[in-house]
């Protein structure tokens, strides 16, 4: 079945302008209007949205976004107090939905995690749609592992009720990995239930993310890099990310190779990485902290060697598909990563696309440290590149499964 002129009401939590929403929503979007999808797309935009320059860059977006075809319509994000606040932002999405499914004669919800699912329920209910349930992760256990929740507390089991009405009234789901896909289907919501399924890593924008000898020779110059082998970490860091051990595993690094350097592409907190590095004894002319745009990370990525991201190993991560490994092997650097996280321990044990950690101690770290010399050749970036090619593409990977389940849902009876 073509998907051509089907209309869909897309609806992210996650705001446009915010990073995730600039490279895991767009880009899809962009890819699956090219095939005839008429996007409705519905976020909820933060604080910084309504400010002069947010105003500005809002107006440039719902251009942008025009000359796609897709219609961004976006309500404001509210964040405290934490379950009211969520509460409203459901009321108002729903009765903003309702509006958007008769007015643009919608047939299918997208909703992409558990917040926009508990939306796309009850459209689906009233007005007898399509629904997609994309599992971002698995929410409820995520906070548990973030020792945020406790297992069995009122908002845990809120959002497990959530979690059981999605599974239970999707068309179709979608996962980030292959590893969690057969634990979801034991669970009460899908009992008795087949829908249509794909598993869609996070993947990466190729075309932007690509790696640039003159733009590799350019930051290092300016970096005063001469041939020094550079480790990468891009993104936030804390929460999930494992900085302290990273900062170890650096200055383990150093005593078998002192002219390593490390470089953090970071939005903020970059007094937190100072202070982790001094306390390390790394001098501050062995490390530098960038906070870069999006659009200047592949370039520093270009500058660097190898990319490392070490992240907290527990159940819910069995769901996660780090983007910036997608990211990284794009611009063709090697993975430095721990084991247990998501569907990654098959890119180094089977795309041998880098070193897998066991564990945090000293003696891995040294292993670590000589088993990357391996990832030295010139040859290495073409071939990480390759499997980027092959795994990661938003573009061939990414927005060709999402037509597949959009072809398999829209076309069911």
């Amino acid at each position: 079945m073509s998907i051509e002129g089907k209309r869909v009401l897309y609806i992210s939590y996650n705001g446009m302008l915010d990073p995730l929403g600039q490279s895991q929503v767009i880009p899809y979007l962009k890819q699956l209007s090219r095939r005839g999808v008429q996007f409705t797309l519905l976020s909820f935009e933060r604080a910084a949205s309504l400010d002069s320059d947010g105003v500005v860059k809002c107006k440039q977006l719902h251009d942008q976004l025009a000359e796609h075809g897709i219609e961004w319509d976006w309500l404001r994000y509210h964040q405290k107090p934490s379950l009211p606040a969520t509460a409203y932002d459901v009321i108002q999405g729903l009765v903003y939905g309702k509006r958007l499914v008769r007015l643009k004669k919608i047939e299918m919800v997208h909703a992409r995690s558990h917040i926009p699912a508990m939306i796309a329920v009850r459209l689906k209910r009233q007005f007898g749609i399509k629904m997609i349930f994309d599992v971002r992760g698995l929410l409820a256990d995520e906070y548990v592992d973030a020792q945020h929740w406790r297992k069995g507390s009122t908002p845990y089991r809120l959002t497990k009720r959530i979690e059981r009405q999605a599974l239970a009234n999707a068309d179709g789901i979608v996962t980030l990995t292959e590893k969690i896909w057969p634990i979801i289907q034991t669970w009460d919501g899908l009992s008795g239930r087949d829908p249509f399924h794909e598993v869609i890593p996070c993947c990466a924008d190729l075309e932007l993310f690509k790696f640039d000898s003159d733009q590799r020779a350019q930051r290092r110059t300016e970096l005063a890099l001469q041939n020094q082998f550079v480790i990468v970490y891009s993104g936030s860091i804390d929460g999930w990310y494992l900085t302290d051990k990273m900062a170890d595993f650096f200055a383990a690094w150093l005593e078998r190779d002192p002219t390593a350097h490390f470089l953090w592409l970071v939005p903020g907190k970059h007094k937190r990485i100072r202070e982790l590095m001094q306390q390390r004894k790394i001098a501050p002319e062995q490390y530098t902290v960038i906070a870069a745009s999006p659009r200047e990370v592949p370039s520093y990525l270009s500058a660097a060697d190898a990319g490392v991201a070490f992240i907290k190993p527990c159940f819910s991560k069995l769901a996660s598909s780090p983007t910036k490994f997608a990211e990284y092997l794009a611009c063709g650097l090697p993975l430095v990563i721990n084991a247990g996280i998501g569907d990654s321990d098959d890119l180094i044990t089977k795309e041998r696309a880098g070193v897998l950690l066991s564990d945090f101690g000293k003696e891995e770290y040294a292993k670590t440290v000589t088993a990357i010399n391996e990832f030295r050749q010139p040859s290495i970036r073409s071939r990480m590149r390759a499997v980027a090619e092959r795994l990661f593409d938003v573009a061939t990977v990414g927005a060709t499964r999402y037509a597949r389940l959009y072809e398999k849902v829209l076309g069911a009876n």
